[in-house]
């Protein structure tokens, strides 16, 4: 029962100086609260296990060409047969093409994200339904009957979990054709890869799939590959197997794979390539959130330990009366254990909504960070470390001996003070040091931020709409389809309020499927230095397209309705492509050809075509704009419609949004019309990470600074307050205040100087070490170090003023009187 009055004595005590207990339960709630909600997102994203059964067997294959800048390729049908015939490594493999779909026949006609799969897939995958069946080996072949899986999400979110979808016949829309299908089965809750989707269909689906140009075409890869280890066998195994199966088919066809090319092929378990893209930037946030915790850690160390010296003359009485050392030492535990758990139950109300945030941050990395929840196993860790702290903090400082009670009673405890002081300035430095790191951290994206914000587009973004109207084919002829799209645009040209009408292969920064890929071309009179083809991205767009985006051009013409199928084959090229084929020439009127052989694969003539103008550069894949080597076609002479209208507005482009929506079910109630946004918003959007990213470590940063000024303020007053009798002396003996001041103001420098130092070592030491292992990190330049110095530097001022003012207005004679 003592010691339950020695908690109530320790509220009582800690009542009177709230300020104290406030700043200890918020400095310990921030850094045990931001670990577990940090250590929430990173377990759920990257430790826990995958729904898939064995995940540890199931494997993703990945080809390479670093040669033209292929990191991770999908595969051709025909190399999926070479390199999956004989294996003793691997039991099979599932195959998975991502495609789009309009699906018609639950609701509203849609455009929806979707996979095309082998009857093997599932299987592999070792996934299982939730309702119904999923897809087989008895669902290929080009006779078999169209077959849809549901996702959980899509059947959850978008059909209300309606059990009765199940036998339901829609039509599956695409660009190569319309397919009737029936919804078989909804799959488990499960992490979607290689990409988000909301339905699973099989390949009689997708009529491009069942045609001699993919089943056939060694070069036209668009499939992913999944396989399952065989009983025994390491991926070790399965990645010696694999290169050697994969070289003998390189060598069989040199043709396509090219000894400058470097081709290559790798295996990886399935966890670490989902965690691929969220594995770097969760890692870090969670080292930041430990900084952060050695931060609020040390100042509470600080506050408390300068609080129990502040109570030594008292302690020293209470010795003297009789407390025994246990009895004393039980009351510094009771007030310890008040202010470490009054911040351990506030780090969970903090850890709640932090979760949340986090979470959101998160899924823009990984699919698995949807509807997280906070992970208390860490909160209770975090919890027993502030116990921990507690008996440390009460069991670490020197007691008063009640032999010699005198240096307490006369208040001389300077020798006491000056351990304790060393003490407390280790700490201080400590926190510095770790701030240090975290600003310097922040400085880093905070400037790439900066760079991506001030960067403009090298067209007009702000009153560019952009659209997509999925091709929708079924029950016309090509000329019919080809028509409906044209009028669509003369429609749409029409109504007021719109400057200019165009159609494109795809839209700035929002679609980046296919979009990085180069294709090989020769032209008339050129030839590279080094003996390698010439390498340019395929565009297919509409007359006025470069109108629509406000983009001049700079010799030439640009396409027109002349421009068709039957008339001379045309191309406009970029400025770029045009000084590297023709440096210092006159690129019109020449003439260029494709020779990449995956042309004849997806139905692009290899026929040569005329230059007819040359362009600025439009990079639509980049923030920072790249040169673009670009070659541009006329839709009507290539594919017909591809899928994205692009409106350009007088003023505001969403007001239009309305009256092209109405135009265009006016003349066909099933046309999707997706995704219509101004592609300054675009460009906002794939910003966001990037923002998110400065946001939260720039947080966490203000945070850990905001405790250190704390942690610096009071290791200075409590030296202020020890020295008061020093500082008497000194005015005594004819000392300005603003000698006082100075000396005080450079003892915080001395501190802030020492952990800035100590910062610099361990940030190149921890920068270098992280080097080796993370490729694609932004590395701290020295303008992050030197800006993260000032402003420690600046802010260790700030927080000696204070105490620093309080030492200048020292009175000489009412110092000395107490002795």
């Amino acid at each position: 029962m003592s010691f339950f009055r020695d908690l109530k004595i320790a509220v009582r005590s800690l009542a009177r100086v709230p300020a104290l207990w406030i700043t200890v339960a918020l400095t310990l709630a921030l850094g045990i609260g931001a670990n577990a909600a940090i250590f929430s997102v990173v377990r759920a994203v990257l430790l826990r296990p995958l729904a898939n059964r064995d995940e540890d067997h199931l494997l993703y294959l990945r080809q390479s060409a670093p040669g033209i800048g292929e990191e991770n390729a999908a595969f051709s049908i025909p190399e999926i047969r070479d390199i999956g015939s004989g294996l003793k490594s691997i039991n099979e493999l599932g195959t998975f093409s991502e495609l789009d779909f309009t699906i018609v026949g639950l609701g509203t006609p849609r455009e929806i994200p979707a996979g095309v799969v082998d009857g093997h897939y599932f299987e592999v995958m070792g996934l299982r339904p939730v309702l119904g069946r999923l897809l087989t080996p008895a669902d290929d072949g080009s006779n078999a009957a169209g077959a849809v899986v549901l996702t959980y999400h899509f059947w959850k979110t978008s059909l209300h979990s309606d059990p009765s979808v199940i036998g339901k016949a829609v039509r599956l829309e695409s660009a190569t054709g319309a397919r009737n299908a029936t919804i078989v089965g909804v799959l488990e809750p499960s992490v979607p890869y290689p990409v988000a989707t909301e339905i699973i269909a099989n390949i009689v689906t997708s009529p491009h799939h069942l045609s001699a140009t993919m089943v056939t075409g060694r070069e036209h890869r668009m499939t992913e590959v999944f396989a399952r280890l065989a009983p025994g066998a390491s991926v070790d195994n399965a990645r010696a197997e694999l290169r050697s199966v994969y070289g003998a088919m390189v060598a069989a066809h040199p043709e396509v794979y090219k000894p400058e090319d470097h081709f290559k092929i790798d295996v990886t378990r399935i966890h670490q390539q989902i965690n691929s893209r969220a594995n770097t930037i969760l890692w870090i946030l969670f080292a930041a959130s430990g900084l952060l915790f050695v931060i609020a850690s040390s100042n509470v160390a600080n506050l408390v330990l300068a609080r129990t010296v502040r109570r030594e003359p008292e302690l020293a009485i209470r010795s003297a009366l009789g407390a025994s050392t246990a009895v004393l030492r039980r009351s510094l535990l009771a007030e310890s254990l008040v202010l470490c758990g009054s911040g351990a139950l506030a780090s969970v109300a903090l850890a709640i909504p932090m979760v949340a945030v986090l979470g959101r941050y998160a899924s823009r990395f990984s699919v698995r960070a949807e509807e997280l929840t906070l992970d208390f196993s860490l909160v209770w860790f975090g919890i027993g470390l502030a116990l921990i702290a507690s008996v440390f903090l009460a069991f670490i400082p020197r007691l008063p001996s009640p032999n010699a009670p005198q240096g307490g009673l006369t208040g001389r405890g300077t020798r006491v003070a000056g351990g304790s002081s060393q003490r407390l300035r280790i700490f201080a430095v400590t926190q510095i040091a770790a701030s240090f790191l975290l600003l310097a951290g922040a400085c880093v994206l905070m400037k790439t931020l900066l760079v991506l914000e001030e960067t403009r587009p090298p067209f007009d973004s702000a009153n560019v709409l952009a659209l997509n109207l999925p091709l929708m084919s079924y029950g016309k002829t090509p000329q019919q389809v080809d028509e409906f799209y044209r009028e669509v645009q003369r429609r749409i040209s029409a109504l007021p309020g719109v400057e200019h009408v165009s159609s494109g292969f795809t839209a700035p920064w929002r679609d980046d499927r296919g979009l990085n890929i180069s294709f090989q071309f020769a032209a008339q009179g050129a030839k590279r230095s080094d003996g390698q083809d010439f390498r340019g991205k395929f565009r297919v767009v509409s007359p006025g397209f470069f109108d629509t985006f406000g983009v001049p051009i700079h010799e030439g013409r640009d396409f027109n309705d002349s421009d068709k199928d039957g008339s001379e084959r045309v191309v406009i090229i970029s400025q770029s492509l045009a000084n590297l084929v023709y440096p210092g020439q006159d690129a019109v009127n020449r003439t260029l050809w494709w020779t990449d052989g995956v042309m004849k694969f997806i139905g692009v003539s290899t026929e040569p075509r005329r230059i007819i103008a040359v362009v600025p550069d439009f990079d639509d894949e980049n923030i920072i704009p790249s040169p673009a080597m670009t070659i541009y076609e006329p839709t009507e002479q290539e594919q017909g419609w591809n899928g994205r209208l692009f409106v350009r507005a007088h003023q505001d482009a969403y007001a239009l949004v309305p009256a092209i929506s109405r135009t265009i079910r006016e003349m066909s109630a099933d046309q999707p019309v997706e995704k219509a946004s101004t592609l300054g918003d675009v460009r906002a959007e794939v910003l966001t990470p990037d923002r998110l990213n400065a946001i939260v470590f720039g947080g966490f940063a203000a945070v850990a600074l905001l405790i250190s000024v704390v942690g610096v303020a009071g290791v200075l007053a409590f030296s202020v307050s020890w020295r008061t009798r020093e500082f008497g002396i000194r005015m005594a003996l004819g000392a300005l205040p603003r000698n006082i001041l100075t000396t005080v103001l450079v003892e915080g420098m001395v501190m802030a100087g020492i952990g800035v130092g100590a910062g610099i070592v361990v940030g190149f030491a921890l920068a270098r070490v992280i080097a080796k292992y993370v490729a694609d990190i932004h590395q701290p330049g020295p303008l992050a170090f030197v800006g993260s110095a000032v402003v420690i530097l600046g802010a260790a001022v700030i927080a000696s003023a204070v105490p620093a003012a309080r030492a200048a207005r020292v009175n000489a004679v009412e110092a000395l009187r107490s002795e």
